[in-house]
């Protein structure tokens, strides 16, 4: 899954970016990237049905972008920013970056 180089859990490059791709978890990473903290998993998606959500939390949990936590006895949401920034410096930032812009037509 990763090499030498990548922290424990991150996956290489071309499946971060296959795990970037999906419109949907492009969208979940934006709202994740936008809170700045963990978030309830139900704020990440209104496109799709729970068990779509789950596989695309599993795929983003797989490419070590995100991770689960429990609060409050719920599970929530959390970019693993700083094994991201470890692994590929900037990345994440300006994938999140790129897509408020997109939803945002005067910054461009």
């Amino acid at each position: 899954m990763s090499d030498a180089t990548t922290p424990p859990g991150v996956a290489e490059l071309p499946a971060i970016l296959g795990a970037l791709q999906d419109p949907v978890r492009l969208e979940m990473v934006r709202r994740l990237g936008n809170a700045g903290t963990a978030v309830r998993c139900t704020d990440l998606y209104e496109t799709v049905g729970k068990s779509t959500a789950s596989h695309h939390f599993k795929i983003l949990r797989e490419a070590g972008v995100t991770e689960r936590v429990m609060v409050d006895g719920n599970i929530w949401q959390r970019l693993r920013t700083e094994a991201m920034d470890e692994a590929f410096p900037g990345l994440l930032t300006a994938v999140i970056d790129a897509a408020n812009q997109d939803l945002d037509p005067t910054r461009k």
